[in-house]
């Protein structure tokens, strides 16, 4: 026996528990992909399926309906593959066991795929319909959205015709989102040279290396949290090295510094080695860093209570010990510029939104730094939901950097999707919601990215609007989507194709 059988809406939860017994992990989407396909012959459905496995589902408006302005219904087929430790399961191979309890959907030890399974399913069983009432229909669904949104870049636009597009990838009902924020990676280039190869001979046995760690940070998205005012150990690091040299005249050497993992994550850890040239250096270094340890304590109490600056002695590094001794560690400059583009490099909140009240509207996240042989690589994540705000914030960033004589390079550009103020299908989507349950849905927008967002920058006019069912712990394996809300949602998106 399926373990969705007897759900309702019933052809809605038979094609969620058939997706879910696919692999299809981002980067393996060949099998789901081609499962829609075969849907779309079976059905005698026109459909295109490109190389990258992005599929579109044509299907004509329903009778009376045939010369309707079309509708682009949108979702993604890719899941988040994230497990148990305990959890024995190939993910390129194997499909998901699903759970049910009192109305609530999960998966055995895995990620569920309700983001965003349930999009596809909704629009499997609208396809195969022959009562609901709808207008012509484009049927998105693309691949590789959760690493970054690739299918929907990838898509050739041309093949669609619709300027109104019903995304189904959010996950809390009630609430309609109308616009997102878009985004690039910037990586900033610092140059710089070694002692030995601008200050002359050194007495380098006389230096002291020190490890200087900031860490107990808790992090966070850089887009959904950014608001929340949590440390950024790669800043704090900079205001540190900072105020050891002017505040507490700590005279070192800087030999490198590493700080985060993930441009798009706020970094929790940052490590920097120093050179003391003072041998009285350390008593001087640890009564400083106290001193900071009970300023950052009393600054981050309510945000990072376990903040901490620590010291270590560098011993048996085969690495720092050949940088010290052949004098290939940073000179006096590059540990100035370095330090000085750390400190005053734009971090967090740039702008909140003059439209949606709450929604920031503009922020950077400077998420890792790495020092290679002869330069420091500061690589950030910009965004904004206004698109000449996010170029702007790019020019300021390049402006400094090269200032200090280095330069910057972006990838990974996606565009905003900006709030419309005249939106006749959201406008249509309100109403509909607000006649169904006597209450208003929540509009709001995201500073993060969505699909949306590809769209609205390459199809002119588009109009937009992202919504779903309730899910809770999307991206782990503790997802759970509720059966009820995906009832309601149904129930809710047929009633906007029939009024749309």
């Amino acid at each position: 026996m399926r373990v969705l059988e007897g759900l309702k809406p019933e052809r809605v939860f038979k094609h969620f528990e058939d997706i879910a017994g696919i692999p299809h992990g981002s980067g393996n989407t060949k099998m789901i992909s081609d499962h829609l396909k075969s849907f779309a012959e079976n059905h005698s459905l026109r459909y295109i399926q490109d190389e990258n496995n992005n599929i579109i589902i044509f299907k004509d408006g329903s009778a009376g309906r045939e010369n309707e302005p079309s509708v682009i219904l949108q979702g993604h087929m890719d899941m988040v593959c994230e497990k148990e430790a305990d959890r024995d399961i190939n993910f390129e191979t194997d499909g998901l066991s699903l759970l049910l309890e009192d109305g609530i959907i999960s998966a055995d030890g895995t990620t569920l795929g309700g983001d965003d399974g349930i999009a596809v399913a909704y629009c499997l069983a609208i396809l195969e319909s022959d009562t609901i009432s709808h207008p012509p229909l484009e049927v998105l669904i693309t691949v590789d959205e959760e690493i970054g949104m690739l299918g929907a870049a990838a898509l050739d636009k041309s093949l669609l015709s619709s300027k109104r597009l019903i995304n189904i990838d959010s996950e809390d009902e009630g609430h309609l989102l109308a616009s997102c924020a878009g985004g690039e990676t910037a990586l900033l280039h610092l140059p710089f040279e070694t002692f030995a190869s601008t200050e002359g001979d050194i007495n380098t046995d006389a230096l002291i290396p020190i490890k200087i760690t900031v860490d107990g940070l808790i992090g966070g998205h850089s887009g959904m949290e950014i608001n929340k005012e949590r440390g950024n150990s790669n800043k704090i690091m900079g205001r540190v090295l900072y105020s050891l040299m002017k505040d507490y005249g700590i005279d070192y050497y800087l030999v490198s510094i590493s700080g985060g993992m993930k441009d798009n994550a706020i970094p929790r850890a940052t490590d920097s080695v120093i050179l003391l040239k003072d041998s009285s250096g350390p008593a001087d270094l640890s009564d400083a860093v106290n001193k900071l340890n009970d300023m950052l304590h009393k600054e981050y109490l309510h945000t990072d209570p376990d903040i901490r600056i620590s010291l270590n002695e560098v011993k048996d590094d085969e690495d720092t010990s050949g940088l010290i001794k052949s004098g290939r560690f940073i000179n006096t400059a590059g540990t100035d510029k370095i330090i000085t583009a750390i400190y005053t490099m734009p971090n967090g909140i740039q702008n909140m939104s003059t439209v949606l009240s709450g929604l920031v509207e503009t922020s950077l996240n400077m998420g890792i730094i790495r020092t290679l042989q002869d330069e420091v690589i500061i690589t950030c994540s910009l965004r904004s939901s206004i698109l000449s705000r996010l170029s702007e914030l790019e020019a300021r960033i390049t402006c400094l950097t090269e200032a200090l004589g280095g330069n910057v390079s972006v990838q990974g550009f996606y565009p905003p999707w900006e709030y419309k103020d005249d939106s006749p299908l959201r406008d249509k989507m309100y109403e509909v919601f607000t006649s169904l349950y006597g209450k208003a849905p929540i509009v709001e927008s995201v500073h993060a990215g969505v699909e949306c967002g590809i769209f609205a920058g390459s199809i002119p006019d588009l109009d937009a609007v992202s919504f779903g069912p309730d899910m809770k712990c999307i991206h782990t394996p503790n997802e759970s989507m509720d059966s009820a809300s995906v009832k309601r949602t149904w129930e809710y998106l047929l009633q906007v194709l029939e009024n749309i």
